[in-house]
C-alpha cells in the first residue's frame, strides 16, 4: 500500500510539473504592414499537424482585409487530387504592432498565428506560436531559394523551434 501511495505521489508531481512548464518567451517581428501582408502565400515548410493531414500538396493562404479582422482561406490539394478549402477569420491583438494575430477556422476557438521573421520586402515569413508545436514558412512565390529558406530555419532554431521537425511543401500545380 505504501508504494502504492509513493507511485500515486510520483505520477501526480510529474504531471503538475509538466502543466506548470513554461516555454521560454518567444520574440516576433516589431511590426507588419497589414496591407503588405495581405494577399496570397504558399506553404513552403511546415511542422506537420492534425489540421493539415489531409494535405499532400500545393498548400496556400490568403489573407483579405475587411474592416478590423482579416479573412484566411487556406486551401490544398488532397491525396485524391481534389481541392480542400477551409474559411477562417484573424483578429488583432492590441499593442503587438500587427505581429499576433488570433486565427479562427471554427469559432469560438482560436489559434495564436505569430510573425516571427518577415522579408523587409514581405517575400517570405516565418510564422509560428508561442509553445512552438506548429511552424509555417510561407513565400510570395511556390518556390523559395534554398539558402533563404536555410536561413530562415536558422532564424526558427534560434527562437527555440526544433527545426528538424519542419517538413518541406510539395508545390507543383499551384492553385489558383
Amino acid at each position: 500500500m505504501k508504494r502504492l501511495l509513493i507511485l500515486a505521489f510520483v505520477i501526480t508531481t510529474s504531471l503538475l510539473t509538466a502543466c506548470n512548464e513554461e516555454t521560454a518567451p518567444l520574440a516576433t517581428v516589431e511590426k507588419v504592414d497589414l496591407n503588405r501582408y495581405v494577399g496570397k502565400w504558399y506553404q513552403v515548410a511546415f511542422i506537420p499537424n492534425r489540421f493539415q493531414s489531409m494535405c499532400v500538396a500545393d498548400t496556400q493562404a490568403e489573407y483579405q482585409q475587411d474592416g478590423d479582422q482579416i479573412r484566411v482561406i487556406n486551401r490544398c490539394r488532397t491525396k485524391d487530387g481534389s481541392i480542400e478549402q477551409a474559411n477562417g477569420v484573424a483578429k488583432l491583438v492590441d499593442e503587438s504592432g500587427n505581429a499576433k494575430l488570433q486565427v479562427s477556422f471554427f469559432r469560438p476557438f482560436y489559434g495564436n498565428y505569430w510573425i516571427l521573421d518577415l522579408d523587409p520586402h514581405y517575400q517570405w515569413v516565418l510564422v509560428g506560436e508561442p509553445s512552438r508545436k506548429y511552424g509555417w514558412i510561407l513565400s510570395r512565390t511556390a518556390q523559395l531559394d534554398p539558402f533563404i529558406q536555410q536561413k530562415i530555419l536558422e532564424k526558427a532554431a534560434m527562437l527555440g523551434y526544433q527545426t528538424n521537425q519542419f517538413q518541406i511543401s510539395a508545390q507543383s500545380n499551384p492553385l489558383n
